[in-house]
């Protein structure tokens, strides 16, 4: 990718050292199982983006202004189990250097690589996972680095939250904990879905978003779209929410897949991203110092750290 800054921005505001914000691109496209062209997804993200106003009407403020570092595309395409590794230490090493680490894919199983680097660095950590999709099986086409498998490991190791789910194979319901998932029909007639979901978080949440959550009348090019999906506002108003009233820790955006013909998606994400910069740090100075409160690592296990007994 010949791209120099994020959105354009002037070099001095994407340098690593004054950046408070990481993006890493993940151009993967190895496990999908129908539309190919993930892989196309970080470009024409990051060429809506140098077409975005960088002035964020609802919030008042110019996130950029708080510096966005564009690191090197993680390109490990050798093996799923490969990226994953490869995803997972890129997102770990930035995390570390004290920054508000994001990644923008590629297809979903990117974020097994990013979800277990935060886990490891955040203690109690909520997955907020948004998706038209479950993604719990635990291997597909002989891997476990699939894209159908991205937050199985999330839901042994973490606190999984699912939102927008209308998609799965009946053998996702043995991993599913429906208390904590939020069906996209359901969803439609219950307008206390977002704060039921928002109780059952921790402290510290990490969000992996697949654009085909969206209804496809709004976000048609992604790999696989799915009916009855979310529109544009209800969708912020929730991620406002969230942002407001827990530590997101990170996040991740993912399976945008590029139409020559229809721009409008790539121009969605671009800045459907910035949004969530924008609720990240709207109370932020510029000229404050970033703190991301990450701890060091500790031993995990693998048996479930969260049951349906826990209280938040």
């Amino acid at each position: 990718m010949n791209i120099n800054t994020y959105a354009g921005i002037p070099e001095e505001l994407a340098k690593l050292e004054q950046a408070k914000i990481v993006l890493i691109p993940v151009p993967y496209d190895g496990t999908s199982t129908w539309q190919k062209g993930a892989d196309k997804g970080p470009k024409a993200f990051l060429d809506a983006s140098e077409n975005m106003e960088l002035y964020d009407i609802e919030t008042g403020t110019e996130v950029y202004k708080q510096g966005v570092f564009l690191a090197d595309a993680v390109t490990e395409d050798a093996s799923p189990e490969a990226m994953v590794e490869a995803v997972h230490q890129a997102t770990k090493k930035y995390i570390k250097k004290n920054k508000f680490v994001t990644i923008f894919g590629g297809e979903h199983s990117i974020s097994i690589g990013t979800i277990r680097a935060f886990n490891e660095m955040y203690p109690s950590l909520t997955v907020l996972h948004i998706d038209a999709h479950a993604d719990l099986r635990k291997e597909y086409d002989g891997s476990t680095c699939n894209h159908a498998c991205a937050v199985y490991e999330a839901s042994q190791n973490t606190n999984l939250i699912q939102v927008g789910i209308r998609s799965m194979d009946v053998i996702e319901k043995t991993v599913m904990d429906e208390e904590k998932t939020y069906f996209a029909h359901d969803m439609a007639i219950d307008d206390t879905w977002m704060d039921s979901a928002i109780d059952q978080m921790t402290e510290n949440v990490f969000v992996t978003f697949d654009l085909d959550a969206f209804d496809p009348s709004i976000l048609p090019s992604t790999g696989t779209p799915e009916p009855g999906g979310l529109l544009w506002y209800e969708t912020l108003e929730f991620l406002k929410q969230v942002f407001e009233e827990k530590n997101v820790v990170g996040f991740d955006i993912v399976e945008l897949c590029p139409n020559k013909k229809e721009k409008s998606s790539d121009f969605l994400a671009a800045k459907l991203y910035y949004k969530m910069l924008s609720y990240k740090f709207v109370n932020e100075a510029v000229e404050a110092e970033y703190d991301n409160n990450y701890e060091n690592p500790k031993q995990k296990t693998n048996t479930l750290k969260f049951t349906d007994d826990d209280n938040y």
